[in-house]
């Protein structure tokens, strides 16, 4: 794959890390990228551990299946630090981004030894104060385009935005707060 990165999402069932994922190939897309967005099927159910993956590349892709060294890892609950192994695999010169309360340096001892990046993002404090109700998946989706940088902020927030406005045609309130949400990650992340 020439000049792409891979992303794995975990998170649990009813958190939004499937449709995150989607949304980021969806979007990628639009902005002239190559795409793959596929979540890890299972015995879903609410609340049981899910991954999902990522793969964003300017050249065609060609590879189709999981991913296993992935360049970031996104962790949309903080308690699979304790459960599952989100740092296998996760290359030194990528990153993880973490829904946490927690800073970098109080989480490290969770990531098995993990040298690399650690992006710590509260997504629990912008969701509610953004859309006022906790919705993970918009700010850890601003999270991971800010770490990575896939794409510009701009062109991100854009397409989000359009996206949006069609996902939630009937309920345009939601939108504010959506893109409200994906601000306050970036900011969150010093991007």
């Amino acid at each position: 794959m020439e000049k792409g990165i891979e992303i794995r999402w975990h998170g649990r069932g009813g958190q939004g890390a499937k449709t995150a994922a989607l949304l980021l190939a969806d979007v990628a897309f639009k902005t002239g990228k190559y795409v793959q967005g596929f979540p890890e099927y299972g015995p879903e159910r609410m609340g049981a551990p899910i991954t999902a993956y990522n793969r964003i590349s300017d050249g065609k892709i060609r590879v189709h299946s999981n991913i296993y060294d992935p360049d970031y890892v996104v962790v949309v609950d903080e308690t699979l630090l304790h459960s599952v192994d989100v740092t296998a695999g996760l290359k030194e010169q990528g990153a993880i981004i973490v829904n946490t309360s927690r800073s970098a340096e109080e989480i490290r001892p969770s990531l098995n030894g993990y040298s690399g990046r650690v992006v710590t993002v509260d997504a629990r404090v912008i969701s509610e104060e953004a859309l006022g109700k906790y919705f993970p998946n918009s700010p850890m989706l601003a999270a991971v385009v800010a770490t990575s940088q896939v794409m510009e902020k701009d062109k991100f927030l854009n397409e989000m935005k359009a996206s949006y406005e069609h996902k939630f045609a009937k309920k345009p309130e939601v939108i504010a707060g959506n893109m409200k949400a994906l601000e306050m990650a970036f900011d969150a992340v010093g991007c």
